[in-house]
C-alpha cells in the first residue's frame, strides 16, 4: 500500500493543481527515506515549470522538461495539497512550494517511500524492467499466458510480479482472481489462454473500479485532499475470511502466500 489505484488517484488529484506551475522551493526536512533524498534536488528543480504528472506502475513522474522527479509512496506515504501556513507534522518529510502559494507535502510515517530525480525515466533502474500497464493493450491474454507457461509459481504470485504486470497489489490480486473464477493457489502454468483472458478482463475491471472509488484506505492512505478511498467497502473476498460470499454464500477462506494474506471463495473459484 498504496497500490496502482491509490497512486493513480493521487496523480489525478495533483495534475490539475500543479501542471503549468513553477517550482520555487524544495524543503527536505528528513532525507532518510528508502533511498536518501538527493542533496541537489532543490538545485535541479527549483525555477522549473511542471509540464505534466504521469505514472509508471506505482511511481509518480513529475516532468520538469529535461529533469523528471520520481516519487514512490512506499508502504505508508501520501501526497497532499496543503496550505503554506499549515505547520508540518512529525512525518511530513518533504515540501514542494509552487507559485500561486501552492504547497505539495509528502507524509510518510514509515519512510519506505522515495523522492529521486532522473534525466531518463525509461532507463532508470527502478523503471526500466517494469512490465506493461494493466489498463493498456500491452497487457492481454496472449501476453499473460506466455508468461504463465514459463512459471512454476502460483497465479497470484505471477500477477503480483511487477516484471510481469505492474500495479496488481495484494488487495486487487485477490479481488481479480475472484472475478475471474480462479483459485489463487493454482499453478500459473496450468492456466489456459481463455482463463488468462478472463483474468486480464477481471484485473482491468477491478483496478478501474478501485480508481473510480478513490482507491482503498486501510491504514495511512488518503487522497490529495485528505479524503479516504472507498474501494475496501465493495470487496468481494479481501479481508472477509469467515464471512459468507456475496455471490454464493460459501464461507470465504484465508491462506498465506509469500507472507501475504490471500482470500478466496472455494465455491466460486475452482
Amino acid at each position: 500500500m498504496p497500490e496502482l489505484p491509490e497512486v493513480e488517484t493521487t496523480r489525478l488529484g495533483l495534475a490539475p493543481a500543479l501542471t503549468g506551475r513553477t517550482l520555487q522551493r524544495v524543503d527536505v526536512r528528513n532525507p532518510r527515506l528508502r533511498w536518501p533524498v538527493p542533496h541537489d534536488l532543490q538545485a535541479r528543480l527549483a525555477g522549473q515549470t511542471l509540464r505534466e504528472i504521469t505514472r509508471r506502475g506505482k511511481y509518480l513522474l513529475f516532468n520538469f522538461g529535461e529533469t523528471s522527479q520520481i516519487v514512490h509512496l512506499g508502504m505508508s506515504g501520501s501526497l497532499r495539497l496543503a496550505s503554506p501556513a499549515e505547520p508540518p507534522g512529525a512525518h511530513d518529510h518533504v515540501d514542494w512550494e509552487f507559485d500561486g502559494h501552492t504547497l505539495l507535502r509528502l507524509r510518510d510515517p514509515r519512510r519506505f517511500g522515495a523522492v529521486l530525480w532522473t534525466n531518463a525515466p525509461s532507463r532508470h533502474v527502478l523503471l526500466s524492467r517494469l512490465g506493461p500497464e494493466p489498463l493498456t493493450d500491452g497487457f492481454d491474454a496472449a501476453y499473460l499466458h506466455s508468461h504463465c507457461l514459463r512459471r512454476n509459481s502460483t497465479i497470484k504470485q505471477v500477477i503480483m510480479d511487477a516484471h510481469v504486470v505492474v500495479g496488481v497489489g495484494n488487495i486487487y490480486a485477490s479481488e481479480s482472481l475472484f472475478h475471474a473464477g480462479i483459485r489463487p493457489g493454482t499453478a500459473a502454468r496450468r492456466l489456459t489462454q481463455p482463463a488468462c483472458a478472463r483474468l486480464v478482463a477481471a484485473i482491468r475491471k477491478v483496478l478501474s473500479a478501485a480508481i473510480d472509488a478513490g482507491g482503498s484506505s486501510l491504514r495511512d492512505y488518503v487522497a490529495t485532499d485528505g479524503e479516504l478511498g472507498y474501494f475496501q467497502l465493495q470487496t468481494r473476498v479481501y479481508d472477509r475470511a469467515g464471512l459468507p460470499c456475496r455471490v454464493c454464500g460459501t464461507t470465504i477462506r484465508r491462506i498465506v502466500q509469500g507472507g501475504r494474506s490471500t482470500y478466496y471463495c472455494p465455491a466460486c473459484q475452482r
